[in-house]
């Protein structure tokens, strides 16, 4: 499986949670796929999308789910112990590990060479690290969602990539909708 396929697995267990995508096409793929106000797109910050998730679940009490990539973890590298000192239970991250920087060309990330982000998590204190196979990834994630612990899922799949469409909604409209719905849930 590739990451949109595996993107496209999660959907029923994801559809209603709150969910920061990962910059590019995960993003795309995700908009494509399932678009709706409790999905924030990242459009152009290359590795935030853990940390903002995780700034999002420490300032409120509703799950979210950060989707992130094996390329975009190694450029903010400081994510995971960040992580595990901040310990939020309503917050998750889960890793889409295919061994590549896939929305700029598929160029190799070490993720798919010698370093293993399931037991980098680990070694920066992260307590409930979780690694599985591609076609796991939905009963994994159920898992997570109903432990209400903090959780980082490390998600091994394979390169490559579909052709989609590049958002075109602005990003104020993305980040409007997404707190508003955000606000409502938690009133």
């Amino acid at each position: 499986m590739i990451r949109s396929e595996v993107l496209k697995s999660l959907l029923p267990v994801i559809s209603d949670q709150f969910v920061v995508c990962n910059i590019g096409l995960p993003s795309q793929e995700l908009h494509m796929m399932d678009d709706q106000p409790t999905n924030f797109y990242m459009l152009g910050t290359m590795g935030l999308s853990s940390s903002i998730g995780l700034g999002v679940a420490l300032a409120q009490g509703q799950k979210v789910i950060s989707i992130d990539g094996d390329g975009s973890v190694l450029t903010n590298f400081g994510t995971l112990p960040t992580i595990a000192n901040n310990v939020a239970d309503n917050y998750i991250l889960f890793i889409v590990d295919n061994g590549s920087y896939g929305s700029t060309g598929d160029q190799p990330t070490y993720a798919g060479q010698k370093t293993s982000l399931t037991e980098v998590a680990r070694a920066c204190g992260c307590e409930n690290v979780v690694e599985c196979q591609a076609e796991d990834a939905p009963r994994v994630m159920q898992e997570a969602l109903d432990s209400d612990k903090m959780t980082v899922i490390v998600c091994k799949c394979e390169s490559g990539n579909i052709k989609v469409p590049v958002i075109t909604m602005d990003p104020v409209v993305i980040r409007d909708r997404f707190m508003k719905e955000l606000a409502a849930r938690n009133a």
